[in-house]
């Protein structure tokens, strides 16, 4: 997520915060290995011949790619109504950069913290997950940037506490996912309010987003955090129980995330990701999930502002 990171929604562990219709986005099947094979985009594009041929020997060779994502923050990336299937904005444009690119694609659900270091290692071949591309990250990975996004606060919805600043924090408990800019940024603003003799945010860490969900829903927590897009639908799926703060901040970049060892792939993906906005299939997947809002026109290959 942005100067701030990434993401949110509920399981279907909580029905009254779950995912609920958004789950009915299109079909899905399984891939081979057990992960999962996300519906395509709404919008099918040919093969751009010229995005194909800068895709790297390595990856050509094994006619697929196997694209890890977080699926604990919709609209972006969730799981399905079968509790496997890996759907939302960044499952269908991974589909319609594979069909760019002349590759199959699996979109694998991974702990959002370990993907990156699943990139790193060969695990993975590209990280799309609702990725704020940061300098920091760019030291592992390479990012093709493809949306823009800020941070937003959420709170249950009767008492919850009135965040108007990143001050407002101070004496709270957040709930965040473990990993996340949302993470790095809440204790770095507990670091501020001590300094400031205020008292301290206890920045409450998270597998995942639904996890953070549940300790704001039970009351262990005074407030959660994620990029603006999926905090603004939990709110929505939760039927009242969540209220969005009017405050926001950290607008940043997406990025696709590529790994720095496999050659001219990110050179491939921002080629493809390119065709798909001068295509309309680009706008199309953002039309369909209400995400019109944080659409580039201008994706680039690692450009993070901080």
């Amino acid at each position: 997520m942005p100067a701030v990171l990434r993401r949110p929604i509920l399981t279907a562990g909580i029905v009254a915060l779950t995912l609920g219709a958004a789950a009915a986005c299109g079909s899905s099947s399984s891939g081979g290995d057990g992960s999962t094979v996300s519906p395509a985009a709404s919008t099918a594009g040919g093969v751009d011949s010229a995005a194909a041929a800068l895709v790297p020997a390595s990856v050509k060779s094994k006619g697929s790619l196997l694209v890890a994502a977080d699926a604990s923050y919709a609209p972006n990336e969730y799981l399905d109504t079968d509790g496997t299937t890996v759907i939302g904005m960044d499952a269908d444009l991974a589909q319609a950069i594979g069909k760019e690119l002349g590759l199959d694609v699996t979109v694998k659900n991974a702990t959002f913290d370990a993907i990156i270091p699943g990139l790193a290692n060969g695990r993975f071949d590209l990280g799309m997950s609702s990725f704020t591309d940061t300098k920091d990250r760019e030291k592992t990975v390479n990012f093709v940037t493809y949306f823009s996004a800020g941070t937003s606060f959420f709170t249950q919805a009767d008492g919850g506490p009135a965040i108007t600043s990143l001050d407002s924090l101070c004496g709270l408990k957040l709930a965040v996912e473990s990993g996340t800019t949302q993470e790095a940024d809440g204790k770095a603003q507990s670091k501020k309010c001590t300094a400031a003799g205020k008292a301290k945010v206890t920045v409450l860490s998270f597998n995942d987003q639904s996890q953070a969900n549940l300790a704001l829903k039970s009351g262990r927590a005074d407030v959660s955090a994620a990029d603006s897009p999926p905090a603004a639908y939990q709110v929505t799926q939760s039927h009242g129980a969540f209220k969005l703060a009017a405050f926001e901040y950290g607008q940043a970049p997406y990025g696709i995330a590529v790994p720095k060892q496999d050659g001219t792939l990110d050179e491939a993906v921002l080629a493809a990701v390119k065709d798909l906005i001068a295509n309309g299939t680009y706008g199309d997947i953002m039309s369909k999930y209400n995400l019109t809002s944080g659409a580039i026109t201008d994706p680039v290959i690692n450009g993070a502002i901080s």
